[in-house]
Parts: C-alpha cells; sequence; structure tokens
C-alpha cells in the first residue's frame, strides 16, 4: 500500500493534541494507517517498527512534524493526507477578538504577555521536558507536567527547585489536576466543595474525586505528582508539598490522599507530615496497612470507594442521607447461574491504571495465587507476554506496553477493542470487566467507539453456547461531556452489566466467577 509522507520544518504541537489527531486521523475512511508525530528517535523507531519509516521520516529533526498516511491506492493517499492536514490546521489555528485565544510560541513570550498567569501546563517530547519545566519555575510558575519519558535525576532536581521556591511541581506524567473548580489535562466535572485530594495516580485520583461528587461532596483542590513521586528516590516530595498547601489552604477541611503503594520509607514520611497535618486526611494506599495510617492519626481506606464515602462523612455530610451504592448481592448468584463450570476467569482490559490495580487487589483477596497483570509489582505474577492472558488477568491498557508512540487508550481505544475480541473467544472467560473514562482530555465517545465489540463478543459466546457477561464502570459524572446518563444507557441496551463504582466492579468481577 502506498505511503504518504508530509514533513513540516520546525512545527510544533503538544502530544496531547498530536495523540487527539492520530486518532481523528485514523478514523478517515480508507486510511489504512495514520501517524501524526514529532520526529523525535522514539517516535521514528515505532514508525520503524510498523513499516512507516521512508527517507524523508529518517531525515526529519526533532522539532519537525510528521504526518504520515498509508492507504490502498496512490490517489486515496493523496486525499487521505490533504483531509489529514485540514484536521491539522484546524487544530493549529490561532484564534483572536474578544474572548479568543492567543496562541504564542514560546513559554517565555506567554509569561510575558499573559497577566496574571501563575501556572503552566508542559506537554512536550520527554527530551525537552525537564528544559521547559526548569524555564516555568524559573519565572516562578507552579508547573503541571504532563510529559513522561524524564529522568529520575531531572524529577528530583526539578521538585527540589519547586520545593524551595513554594511553588508546586506536578509530574512528570501527572495525567490531572483541578484547581479552583477547573480540570486540567484528563479530569472530570464535579462540584466544588470542602475536600481536598493529592494524588500520585490519575485515573485513582478522578475515581476519588467522581465518587466523592456521587456522594454529595465536592472538591476544593485536586494536586497530581506524577507516578513516581512515591518512589524510594524521588521521596514523595510533591505528595508532602501538596498535603502541607492542603493543610494550609482555609477552604479545604478534609484531605485524601490517594496512590499505588508507596516505597516503605516515603509511606513513613508521608505519615508522619499526615501526623502533624491538624486536619483530617483519608489514606488510600491500595494494598497498604491500617495500622500505620491510625497510628499516624489517619483515616484508613481499602478501596477508592471507602476513601471518598470517609470523605464525604468527615466534611459533614450525614451518613444517613448517603446514597452508598450498595453491592448487588442477588445479581452476583444471577450470573453464577449463567455461567458454565470451565468459566471461572477475569478479565479486566482497563484504561485506568490505579483501577487495574484496585481490580486486581480485590481480585487478589479471593484468588491469592492466580492474578496476573502487566503491571503487577510481584515478579511472579507480571505477564511475561502481554499479549496472552493467563487465569484471572488485568491489563493497564495505559501503561508503557501499549503508548509507547501510540495515543494514550482515554484517546484511542483501539487496542483494547482488539482484546475484548481475544478474550471473548476464550471458553474459560466468565466475565470481562471495561472502564470507560469520561470527562475533559478523553475520547467523545468510548462507549459508542466499542459497543460494536461488545455485541461481536456477546455474539460470539452466544453461537458456541455459551454466556459472556460483560461487567462496564463508566468513570464520570452527568456534567462531563458526553454525560455519564448517556454512556450508561448505551450499555444498558446492549446488554452490559453496569457497576456504580470501580470498587464495586472488582467486587462483582470476583463474585460472579466464584465456584462454591
Amino acid at each position: 500500500m502506498p505511503i504518504k509522507v508530509n514533513v513540516r520544518k520546525n512545527t510544533y504541537f503538544d502530544s496531547v493534541s498530536l495523540m487527539s489527531l492520530s486518532t481523528k486521523a485514523n478514523q478517515i475512511e480508507g486510511i489504512e494507517q495514520a501517524v501524526v508525530a514529532m520526529g523525535t528517535e522514539m517516535n521514528k523507531g515505532v514508525l520503524r517498527n510498523v513499516g512507516l519509516l521512508t527517507p524523508e521520516v529518517e531525515a526529519a529533526g526533532n522539532g519537525d512534524l510528521l504526518i504520515v498516511v498509508k492507504a490502498a491506492s496512490e490517489e486515496r493517499s493523496e486525499s487521505a493526507m490533504a483531509e489529514v492536514e485540514a484536521l491539522l490546521d484546524k487544530q493549529g489555528k490561532p484564534k483572536g477578538g474578544a474572548g479568543g485565544e492567543i496562541r504564542y510560541a514560546t513559554l517565555a513570550s506567554a509569561a510575558e504577555h499573559v497577566a496574571g498567569a501563575n501556572l503552566a501546563i508542559i506537554s512536550v517530547p520527554g527530551e525537552y521536558a525537564a528544559r521547559e519545566a526548569r524555564a516555568a519555575l524559573e519565572r516562578d510558575l507552579h508547573v503541571l507536567l504532563f510529559s513522561d519519558n524524564m529522568s529520575v535525576e531531572d524529577e528530583i532536581a526539578l521538585k527540589k527547585t519547586a520545593h524551595d521556591k513554594g511553588l508546586l511541581m506536578m509530574g512528570p506524567d501527572c495525567g490531572t489536576a483541578i484547581f479552583g473548580g477547573v480540570g486540567l489535562c484528563f479530569a472530570n466535572a464535579v462540584r466544588r466543595g470542602n475536600i481536598g485530594i493529592v494524588g500520585a495516580s490519575g485515573t485513582g485520583s478522578q475515581e476519588v474525586s467522581v465518587r466523592i461528587h456521587d456522594f454529595g461532596g465536592g472538591i476544593t483542590q485536586l494536586i497530581g505528582t506524577g507516578g513516581r513521586d512515591l518512589s524510594e528516590a524521588v521521596g514523595g516530595i510533591m505528595m508532602l508539598d501538596g498535603l502541607r498547601a492542603l493543610a494550609n489552604d482555609p477552604a479545604t477541611q478534609v484531605i485524601v490522599l490517594v496512590s499505588k503503594p508507596p516505597a516503605k520509607s516515603v509511606e513513613k514520611k508521608v505519615l508522619a507530615a499526615v501526623a502533624e497535618c491538624g486536619k483530617p486526611v483519608v489514606v488510600c494506599f491500595l494494598g497498604g496497612t491500617e495500622e500505620a495510617v491510625k497510628k499516624a492519626g489517619g483515616h484508613f481506606a481499602r478501596t477508592t470507594k471507602e476513601a471518598a464515602l470517609q470523605a464525604v462523612i468527615l466534611a459533614g455530610r450525614k451518613e444517613a442521607e448517603i446514597n452508598k451504592r450498595a453491592l448487588n448481592l442477588p445479581l452476583i448468584e444471577e450470573v453464577r447461574a449463567r455461567l458454565g463450570p470451565k468459566q471461572q476467569y477475569i478479565r479486566g482490559l482497563m484504561c485506568g491504571g490505579t483501577l487495574c490495580e484496585e481490580l486486581s487487589l480485590l481480585a487478589r483477596e479471593s484468588f491469592p495465587t492466580s492474578v496476573y497483570s502487566n503491571i503487577a509489582k510481584d515478579p511472579a505474577y507480571r505477564l511475561e507476554d502481554v499479549g496472552r492472558s493467563r487465569e484471572h488477568t488485568f491489563i493497564d491498557f495505559g501503561d508503557d506496553d501499549f503508548t509507547l508512540g501510540r495515543p494514550h487508550p482515554m484517546i484511542d481505544p483501539s487496542l483494547r477493542i482488539e482484546r475484548l475480541l481475544q478474550e471473548a473467544r476464550d471458553p474459560s472467560v466468565g466475565v470481562i470487566v471495561l472502564d470507560f473514562i469520561l470527562g475533559f482530555g478523553s475520547h467523545e465517545d468510548p462507549v459508542g467507539v466499542t459497543l460494536p465489540a461488545i455485541l461481536q463478543s456477546q455474539a460470539l459466546a452466544r453461537s458456541e453456547g455459551r454466556h459472556l457477561e460483560i461487567l462496564a464502570y463508566v468513570l464520570g459524572t452527568e456534567d462531563d461531556t458526553p454525560s455519564l446518563s448517556e454512556q450508561t444507557r448505551k450499555l444498558t441496551d446492549a446488554g452490559v452489566t453496569l457497576a456504580s463504582s470501580c470498587t464495586n466492579a472488582g467486587l462483582l468481577a470476583r463474585g460472579f466467577v466464584a465456584k462454591k
């Protein structure tokens, strides 16, 4: 198939915009494959692996924009390239005038002309991220660093600089934040209130914020730290600074900390800060122990749902007034009765890393020696081949295994869709769990784009005389676009079972396949 390439010299777009553009480009009729990316060595490596590396691509520089299109014919490649370039030009067209947006070519120019700005959101290739973050901190700007692929040494240096200047250095690989009611990067539309969140995980923070909203509470600020912050090397610099910032915020009455398990030495430092905080702190370190949290005067939460519920009650809402979304126990018995004796395994195909971690944790409580994942901490339970499941398997499609040179699955769920059909063919699978994450930055219709594969999976199982339970959880609110009710209605119309939270999804899934 003909490959058409256009290299735009010295033309920069941030990675979030390019991920979205690549997703839209691949939906154009007649395109076999399309890539819109900067000319970095990493992106060239990805293009080489998929057979799209050409001499023009090889010669491009880091600051050049690559548009690569593969289609069925020379004519179609030409017309497809024109359509992709039209999308690109529309994305990059500056806006002006009253109420419009003005684009600046550099951080320095933006900082000079935008009066009162105190926060920089940075999304550039990893090799430039430290430089741009350092430039922002030098201008006394807080930093939300969406970029990843930064060295640990650079992360530590930047966070120490920010700490010394009294600034927040969120990231690298910080996926979500909310300040003053405004969601940044991936975020949901939640009401404002008196509960603050510091999270070392993007989707975990989103899940807690949405559950707080669902239970009638609201958010003051949501501060992201980046996934490595609680490692031994980084030492929790940003979580500690975020905790102190919320402790000093008059509007915040209750604080929630959410993360995958931190390094033990870092956990001790964080809990020491909890003890000195002066405000109620709910600690949800997935897989953590209750004793140490209680000793520090904190409130232990085993799951994200429990963390949100405790926070809302501590913030003043009466427990009797809260719809706790109790687990549907009769449903568990109904599904068990539909599954055959050989259908004993769960397959969790997740866009959210912390959601995947929580489901794995809950499954492991029931099946301690048969739960595997591509993000498992214990090497004994880490998948050797991410393309092949074994026993109970939970896949984080947002991990580097799947996102190197590709959009995040919250933007482009195509790889997960392929895996859904693969898992549906396995007669030992009883339930497949899917998450759908709504909100700013996510796919415009995550359920709609996945529905054909869901229906095909159900039909495949029926043709073989077995029931396949599809269990879905939609992370979002009615104020998100698309709305929670719009997305859940599509799923229920397709015969998909819904869970009201990530926690309930995990409890239902393990209950469905438990054999008496």
